[in-house]
């Protein structure tokens, strides 16, 4: 499509796919939505994005991000039929982290029809230089139908620039309510003189102070937060990470076939096909027990119980919508000492080398953190990614990025044991 042309679509579930091509240098980008009413939001409810991936109506979600041969993409899933009818447009929207869309290439923005996975319309974008928020496309409603324009709308003022624009109210300070005015006290009734047929009425009653208004809504938080060596650890409490639902995700590529390290030459050789990572917990509650949380042996925890941290499942794709995940119950906190994430591989190689992977922890409340894996330049089948500790109240999380080799007869699960600690007595066991 042609930039300012327009097109019609199915009023249906689609799939919005923001693309790129990746590559050294080049910024993240983050795809979003924004739902109108006479050109603004009707609240900063009517945002979507990384860090506020649903919208209540359950019309618009954030999908995630996947890498395939060297491209990456972000996705949406609009559901048209569910888009309320006092909206007038959704915006979709893109913004660079870490640069400018001038340096990343190939954008692009494309609706698919989500069923089939057929494409319904495509705009690449051109001529990005210092932007770092685009508005790619709009859907907007004529005459009871849906249709799909190709915008193009470049910000140099970054996705809060955009989103400003738009009517959301971003990372100002909460206004402190005003005090309640005083009560009147009423006035002391002057004595009358006594009289035998004198009426006294009562006093007459004061009006009740109004109550004092509702604080202003939070404002919406669009940072992220990179952990790396130099910053390797976050405050969960700080980023306001202090109850509900903590998600980790594990993704990865595989960018070159390697399975393992030759013996002789300490050099890799060529990676399965059917490569199985396990993510893992080892937990340590407040109570002196401790535990772990894997597939292997079925032990995939409990959310609303001790050890409060769940394994959704065991996944072989890598994809950052599915991938490897488990949620820990932040409503549970207080119960935690310590928690240590951590993969291995189960089958399908003998090292991570060239695995290139990255982790991201998005609690239900707060920016979300993530951080990527160093290269993997040893012989190793576990790898710590992130140890969260409580202190004083406060969860830390600690990226770990440790890749350790386990000695000959040695499982992973017992080399990660020793590393940190744990102490822990380990059975073979098997999925």
């Amino acid at each position: 499509m042609l930039k300012g042309s327009n097109t019609p679509v199915p009023t249906a579930a689609l799939r919005v796919e923001l693309g790129w091509r990746a590559g050294a240098g080049v910024p993240d980008a983050d795809a979003s939505a924004l739902l109108l009413v006479s050109g603004k939001v009707r609240s900063d409810a009517d945002f979507v994005f990384y860090n506020q991936p649903a919208h209540s109506s359950g019309a618009i979600r954030h999908e995630g991000k996947r890498t395939t041969d060297g491209r990456v993409t972000d996705a949406l899933l609009v559901d048209l039929a569910r888009v309320e009818p006092a909206i007038e447009t959704v915006v979709l929207a893109a913004s660079a982290d870490g640069g400018t869309f001038g340096h990343v290439p190939d954008l692009y923005i494309e609706v698919q029809d989500a069923a089939q996975g057929t494409p319904v319309a495509r705009f690449d974008n051109p001529g990005a230089t210092t932007e770092t928020a685009f508005v790619l496309g709009e859907f907007y409603r004529r005459q009871g139908a849906w249709k799909f324009r190709a915008v193009g709308q470049g910000y140099s003022s970054g996705l809060e620039g955009l989103a400003t624009d738009y009517g959301i109210t971003v990372d100002e300070p909460q206004q402190a309510a005003p005090a309640p005015a005083p009560a009147v006290a009423p006035a002391p009734a002057a004595a009358a003189p006594p009289a035998a047929s004198a009426y006294t009425p009562p006093p007459t009653p004061q009006p009740a102070a109004p109550p004092p208004p509702a604080a202003p809504p939070a404002p919406v938080r669009l940072t992220k937060v990179t952990l790396t060596k130099a910053a390797p650890s976050v405050s969960l409490t700080k980023q306001g990470g202090t109850s509900g639902a903590l998600h980790v995700n594990l993704n990865w590529e595989v960018r070159k076939q390697f399975s393992g390290w030759s013996s002789k030459f300490g050099r890799p050789t060529a990676m399965h096909s059917d490569l199985d990572l396990d993510l893992c917990a080892l937990y340590e509650l407040n109570d002196g027990s401790k535990g772990v949380v894997q597939a292997l042996g079925n032990s995939f925890g409990a959310l609303h119980q001790p050890p409060y941290i769940h394994l959704d499942g065991d996944d072989r794709t890598g994809a950052v919508s599915t991938g490897e995940n488990l949620t820990v119950n932040l409503d549970h906190k207080n119960a935690f000492r310590r928690i240590l994430v951590f993969v291995t591989i189960y089958e399908g190689a003998r090292s991570f080398a060239d695995l290139h992977a990255s982790v991201t922890l998005q609690p239900q409340y707060g920016a979300p953190i993530e951080f990527s894996l160093d290269e993997c330049t040893v012989p190793s089948l576990v790898c710590a990614l992130a140890l969260i500790t409580n202190t004083g109240g406060d969860l830390i999380v600690q990226r770990e990025a440790r890749y350790l080799v386990p000695e000959r007869g040695v499982s992973p699960q017992r080399t990660v044991d020793h590393a940190y600690g744990w102490g822990m007595n380990w059975t073979p066991g098997r999925k």
